[in-house]
């Protein structure tokens, strides 16, 4: 029995001596570039699923036919909002500041008091001027009647004519010592009113440039606000603010009386005031080649400020369109849509889950819109900001 189960044990195949059968090498090797293309397919999908952009989107919108398009811009100038009504006030006369009765910020009405000198000495003289009054009005009186004694005298023919002319003569000098008198203390009184310093105009006090006990004086018109001695507060009026802004000699002749306007300034940049053009400055500054000009604000906002840095951007008029023509409709984008290609603006529009390349022809930019005049029909949905890699038929995912 032991030799009969040596000798089936000798007759077994070994397999795995053996290796694999040449049916399976064959299907592995025919189902080996299958499974190659299928990863590096799916490698290529997962690859361009991530390479896919995602943007944000714009619109280009269009002004219906029938509404008026606004002005584009003609050029800019960079300036300061200046108040047109300001001074610097100081006192008429010389003296000590006594109260002060306003602060940086304090609003003032015309002829309101806004400080007062010391008056002691003042109320002093306009006593002593009234005395002066009281005394020649009364040796006035004493000469007019010493003149009617003379006059009935000279009647009788008691008195001489040369002793009634010398008596109304006398009248006459009293008569002017009362009028001397009478000028000294108006004089007087105009002096103790003069320690009363009052708002030359209606306004806010920007700046207070004297404490109680300081020295003040009179000082000559024309003087800088920050550096004038004797002042006593810088005043203007808030209510005639307006720009002044240099203009380049060259873009001068492009402005006109009355041209409209838009002011921005750097401390509110979101806000745009309405405004017009006041003034051109008969004359150009050398040094810089440029002609001052004024530009008035007309819309009012109390946190404008004198001083604050601010452009001025000069609209083209309004063209009035004749009675029953029809407007045009306008298109127009954001800035930020329209790129520079090989010296040509484009914009990029979204289809589907592409994008389409469009040459436009744009005007100025204004407030951070342009004007499109070729080139789009309004209402495309177009990409904002567009990479400079970006290019037609790019596939793109809009972000939500």
């Amino acid at each position: 029995m032991t030799d009969l189960n040596s000798e089936l044990a000798s007759l077994r195949i070994d397999r795995d001596r053996q290796g694999p059968s040449p049916w399976r090498k064959r299907a592995i090797l025919l189902l080996l570039p299958v499974v190659l293309l299928l990863g590096a397919l799916y490698a290529l999908r997962i690859r361009q699923a991530m390479s896919v952009a995602e943007v944000s989107t714009v619109k280009a919108a269009i002004t219906q036919a029938g509404q008026p398009s606004i002005g584009s811009a003609v050029l800019t100038a960079s300036g300061y909002v200046v108040a047109r009504r300001k001074a610097v006030v100081s006192a008429k006369i010389q003296g000590r500041l006594a109260s002060l009765r306003v602060e940086e910020g304090s609003r003032v009405r015309e002829g309101e008091v806004i400080a007062r000198l010391e008056s002691v000495d003042y109320e002093a003289q306009v006593r002593r001027a009234r005395a002066q009054v009281q005394r020649a009005q009364a040796d006035l009186a004493e000469n007019q009647r010493q003149t009617r004694v003379a006059s009935s005298l000279a009647k009788d023919q008691v008195l001489s004519s040369d002793a009634l002319e010398a008596s109304q003569s006398r009248v006459t000098v009293a008569e002017a010592g009362v009028a001397q008198a009478e000028a000294d203390l108006g004089f007087a009184q105009a002096q103790l009113q003069n320690t009363l310093i009052r708002a030359p105009f209606s306004g806010v006090v920007v700046k207070k440039m004297a404490e109680v006990g300081e020295s003040v004086a009179p000082i000559p018109p024309g003087v800088n606000l920050s550096t004038s001695s004797g002042a006593i507060v810088a005043l203007a009026d808030l209510d005639t603010l307006e720009v002044e802004a240099d203009v380049a000699e060259a873009n001068v002749a492009r402005l006109a009386d009355e041209q409209p306007a838009e002011v921005t300034v750097e401390a509110f940049p979101g806000q745009t005031y309405k405004a017009v053009l006041r003034q051109v400055i008969p004359t150009a500054d050398r040094t810089k080649a440029t002609v001052q000009v004024k530009v008035t604000i007309l819309d009012k906002d109390k946190n404008l400020k004198p001083e604050m840095s601010a452009k001025v951007t000069f609209l083209e008029r309004e063209q009035k369109a004749a009675a029953g023509a029809p407007v045009a409709p306008v298109v127009s984008v954001p800035a930020e849509a329209v790129v520079t290609r090989a010296g040509k603006q484009v914009v990029f529009e979204v289809r589907e889950t592409a994008v389409k390349l469009r040459e436009v022809v744009a005007g100025t930019e204004r407030q951070g819109q342009y004007t499109v005049k070729q080139g789009l029909s309004g209402g495309e949905v177009l990409v904002s900001r567009p990479p400079e890699t970006m290019k037609d038929g790019d596939e793109v995912k809009v972000k939500s």
